[in-house]
């Protein structure tokens, strides 16, 4: 009975194998195959699929700022892998079951398939690689459904996922070009038809043709079934219409996402708020009902989250409104309650900057600037165009401290002996005043700290609206404190182990000390004789600081004019400068700017009074010329901009670096404004990098590439910058050995050029008469002090020394002037970083 039991097990398994066989096409085997292949396989791979999608997603933040993507993914260019490599356990997993499915489910029997869930499972392992940024070989599973089952019920899926993916590898017309005959020739159900369109759209919006993309993107909206999706759809809908400044309909879009409230991600509903906030219309909307609104959106709890982006929404209202104190109020609160919105971050930091300069806070902008740079993604085009905001906010702190300091002090020198005494007397009396109050409060502080009240009080006293009690904030504290410290460890310096005794030394400044010590009476900050005697009284020193005053006040109108478009701000100075008596060369100049100026500013008659004053009183200016003539371009000109550079450029040729300098300033001074300008940039940055080396030649390039971007100057400087001078950088000298090329070098001062000529015929008569025909001399440049006198063509150090002693033992030459020998590649590095010193000390030490 037993073995009989055996037997039919054995004739059973033997049954049920055949009928797994995957080369017989039954019905038995069909259905074997294909609910294994589902319910096991093909199951745990879409659960694996699922999580790592799932995680994806979830480590994905939306930047609100553009045009959302369709799909809530990111895979940068750089993570794209290789056929074989992946990152993802989830999806490397999932690829695994499908590749399982395919392999041991399969049942392709006479050029069909007969396993309905094999396509499932080529669709699966499609998924999986594009998940995993590996794109092509998930087109290639996708092109195996479409030639291989081209009768497969998840065909038109396999036909989006395809555009998909071809998407990702930026091949958006051809993705289109399959779409738009999916959607002509197949019969597609609504969420085909929604996956489609939203490609379609996204290909549309990665071409720049937002028109196109907004009708599919409709039509998604239209046809999805998901509620997040529908959500997101609709946000990007309204987005779109923005883009195409249809704000009506971008609001009534936003309208539906709102509508959605709890159906959808609730980051959507916020954001379609914001938004409709962005395209309020202050002249007309009512600002009442808007201010409600985003009273409400901060007072709800569930929009936490989000209080950095309706802060912001906060700013812009006071802003918009005329309130800047409580508009940079919200700002500072938007920067407080940051949420990973790094744009958002930048964007308060740029509008806190822009409300400084406006108000003349030049170096309070420039900090703001600086911390926008820090939220801005590096050599991107906000941030190149921040970048060269900031460095053109140097000049301006730069001039603009010229101009307020200088025009103070000439200010007090023009002032009687009487004036300048009671202008200081009531400057230095509230300087007491002001040191008595400190005084008084530092006693106080210490009586607080005694009776122990003092840290009682300042914690009760702290709130949302009160003075900040951080320590370091309060004088006073900082006064009491420093004693404490006094009486208990003596002075010590801030270093590692101050706490030992050996470290009993000086913790306070002298003029700490002096202040303690000396009484206010006997002070010489509090004494006005203190400050007269700084006024200056020696005419060439009040000359050059009107000269400096003038010329920051042309500089400042320049760049208020060029390069922030500031033109009521450049009319002001350049106004201010006329006024002061300036030298004659900014007169001219400066009006010829003041006409461009106003008619900028539509006016017209204050342009006309500067052009009538032009041409009435510098009649034989080229200024003069070109607005008689505006079309005059003047090529061959002597006074031409052109002809100009021509021949600086042969002084350049000349190794007159310094004249070169000087003219390419006052040329561009001069130019202000036409094209020429880069080119004088370009020369001068040259020259820069002749006269003082590597670092100034390279920090003069980046300014010509950040200012004049577009320009083929700007191109050019920008191409050195990024592929040369890393090239150029490396500054260590080679070794000795190494060596092929020698150079024989005598250093003169630059004032010795007559004794410099004659050494180079000496040298010229030496190599003719020994008939060495491959060395030449030369004069070289080698910074504004010195020069070398240069034997080339030598082949070893010794070689070179040797010649040297030649010329110096020689009764027909007597060359006593001192020399060294330099490879040709060492010389090329001392003339690039102007490192000559290092060279020899190193070739001292080596001797």
């Amino acid at each position: 009975m037993k073995g009989t039991y055996k037997i039919t097990l054995f004739t059973l398994a033997v049954i049920f194998f055949a009928a797994c066989s995957r080369k017989k096409n039954t019905f038995i085997n069909r259905n074997v195959h294909a609910v294994t292949a589902e319910f096991n396989t093909l199951y745990n791979g879409n659960l694996a699929f699922t999580d790592g999608k799932n995680r994806l997603a979830a480590g994905y933040r939306d930047n609100f700022w553009e045009i959302l993507p369709v799909e809530r993914i990111e895979i940068k260019e750089a993570e794209i892998k290789a056929p074989g490599k992946n990152n993802s356990g989830d999806f490397n997993r999932a690829e695994e079951k499908a590749a399982k499915a395919i392999q041991k489910h399969s049942m392709y029997i006479d050029g069909r398939e007969h396993n309905p869930q094999i396509d499932e499972a080529y669709i699966l392992l499609g998924k999986a690689r594009y998940y995993d940024g590996r794109f092509v070989p998930a087109l290639d599973a996708f092109n195996f459904i479409l030639d291989r089952y081209p009768t497969s019920n998840s065909i038109n899926i396999a036909k989006v996922w395809k555009a998909k993916t071809n998407i990702r590898l930026n091949n958006e017309e051809y993705a289109i070009e399959n779409l738009k005959r999916m959607f002509r020739d197949d019969d597609l159900n609504e969420e085909e038809l929604a996956d489609g369109a939203a490609m379609m759209a996204q290909a549309f919006i990665n071409l720049d043709s937002l028109e196109p993309a907004l009708e599919y993107m409709k039509m998604a909206v239209d046809n999805v079934q998901d509620n997040e999706l529908k959500g997101r759809y609709t946000f990007i809908k309204g987005q779109l219409y923005n883009r195409l400044q249809e704000k009506d309909s971008a609001n009534m879009a936003f309208d539906e996402v709102i509508a959605m409230n709890r159906k959808t991600s609730r980051v959507y509903m916020i954001n379609a708020y914001l938004e409709k906030g962005k395209n309020f219309d202050y002249a007309s909307g009512d600002r009442t009902a808007f201010l409600t609104l985003l009273n409400d959106l901060a007072e709800n709890r569930e929009n936490r989250p989000f209080l950095d982006k309706i802060y912001n929404q906060f700013g812009d209202y006071y802003r918009n409104s005329d309130s800047i104190e409580r508009a940079v109020a919200y700002y500072n609160k938007s920067i407080q309650a940051f949420n990973q919105d790094r744009v958002l971050q930048a964007v308060n930091y740029q509008t806190l900057a822009e409300i400084n300069f406006d108000d003349a806070e030049y170096k309070k902008a420039g900090a703001y600037y600086d911390s926008t740079l820090t939220f801005l993604e590096q050599n991107s085009r906000q941030w190149r165009r921040i970048t060269k905001k900031r460095e053109n906010l140097d000049d301006v702190i730069k001039y603009e401290d010229i101009a307020s300091v200088n025009d103070s002090v000439l200010r007090l020198v023009k002032m009687s002996p009487a004036e300048q005494e009671a202008f200081f007397v009531s400057y230095t009396t509230a300087l007491k005043e002001q040191a008595r109050l400190d005084s008084i409060e530092a006693v106080k502080t210490e009586q607080r700290i005694a009776n122990n009240e003092f840290y009682k009080k300042e914690n009760t006293a702290a709130g949302p609206n009160k003075g900040s009690t951080f320590y370091f904030y309060n004088t006073s504290t900082i006064a009491y404190g420093k004693g404490e410290f006094r009486k208990i460890w003596g002075d010590r310096k801030l270093e590692d182990n101050w706490r030992l005794s050996s470290k009993n030394s000086s913790l306070i400044s002298d003029e700490d000390i002096e202040a303690e010590v000396i009484p206010i009476s006997e002070n010489e900050k509090f004494k006005p004789e203190t400050y007269i005697a700084l006024i200056p009284t020696d005419e060439k020193v009040i000359d050059s600081l009107a000269k400096d005053r003038n010329f920051a006040y042309y500089q400042l109108g320049l760049i208020y004019k060029e390069k922030f478009k500031e033109y009521n701000l450049a009319a002001n100075r350049l106004e201010t400068l006329l006024t002061n008596n300036p030298e004659h060369r900014l007169v001219v100049p400066s009006k010829y700017n003041l006409v461009k100026i106003y008619e900028e500013l539509d006016n017209a008659s204050a342009a006309e009074k500067y052009k009538n004053d032009i041409l009435t009183n510098h009649a034989d200016t080229r200024y003069a010329e070109i607005l008689r003539n505006p079309n005059s371009q003047l090529p061959t000109d002597e006074s031409s901009p052109e002809f100009k550079y021509k021949q600086l450029y042969k002084e350049f040729e000349a190794a007159k670096y310094a004249e070169v300098i000087e003219k390419c300033d006052e040329y561009m001074m001069v130019y202000n404004g036409n094209d020429i300008v880069p080119k004088f940039e370009l020369l001068k940055a040259t020259a820069l990098g002749r006269q003082q080396g590597f670092e100034v030649y390279k920090k003069a390039l980046n300014f010509i590439a950040l200012n004049y971007p577009s320009t083929a100057e700007g191109k050019q400087a920008q191409q050195i910058y990024s592929n040369v001078l890393p090239q150029l950088e490396f500054k260590n000298f080679g070794k000795d050995e190494d060596a092929k090329s020698w150079k024989l070098v005598y250093k003169f001062e630059n004032t010795e050029g007559e004794a410099a000529e004659k050494l180079k015929e000496k040298l010229d008569k030496a190599i003719e008469n020994h008939r060495y025909i491959n060395m030449t001399t030369s004069i070289d440049y080698y910074n504004p002090k010195s020069k070398f006198v240069i034997v080339h063509g030598l082949n070893t150090k010794g070689g070179a020394k040797g010649f040297a002693e030649l010329l110096e033992e020689n009764k027909e030459y007597k060359v006593k002037h001192p020399y060294f020998e330099i490879s040709s590649d060492n010389y090329k590095i001392v003339q690039i970083h102007k490192n000559l010193d290092d060279y020899l000390n190193q070739e001292a030490s080596a001797q």
